[in-house]
């Protein structure tokens, strides 16, 4: 697969209900067992996460481009292999936090937790975490 919008997640980026810069927006890890759907909504539908979430930092957006400083995941508990990183909007409330986006293609993804921290690197390429610009 390749990394992508969920279609509700960019309507509402598109009309003006999500905002980048302002809202709080956050990562979790998916499991091997997760299956993306173009039906997701929200982050319950994705079921079981591996590890907690992590808050995205020092967000902007210049040029048409959002970028944050790097994800730090913390330790996770050994036995887990993580296929994917989604990005969502948070609530506060599973059932109406807003998936934005799905990335399976990050280096060193799939992986299997050892116990051991997690750090993922956003591109330092002209796209960053999402361009839309071409």
């Amino acid at each position: 697969m390749a990394n992508k919008l969920y279609p509700k997640g960019a309507e509402k980026l598109l009309g003006a209900q999500i905002n980048l810069a302002t809202d709080p927006i956050k990562a979790v890890l998916v499991p091997s067992t997760y299956t993306f759907s173009n039906n997701h909504e929200f982050l319950a539908d994705l079921g079981p996460v591996v590890g907690a979430a992590a808050t995205l930092a020092n967000k902007s957006i210049a040029g048409g481009v959002f970028d944050a400083a790097d994800l730090d995941f913390g330790a996770l508990a050994s036995g887990s292999t993580c296929k994917a990183l989604v990005l969502f909007k948070d609530s506060g409330n599973p059932a109406t936090s807003d998936l934005l986006c799905y990335f399976d293609e990050i280096t060193g993804f799939p992986f299997s937790t050892n116990g051991g921290s997690l750090s993922v690197p956003w591109s330092d390429g002209p796209a960053k975490i999402i361009s839309l610009v071409a």
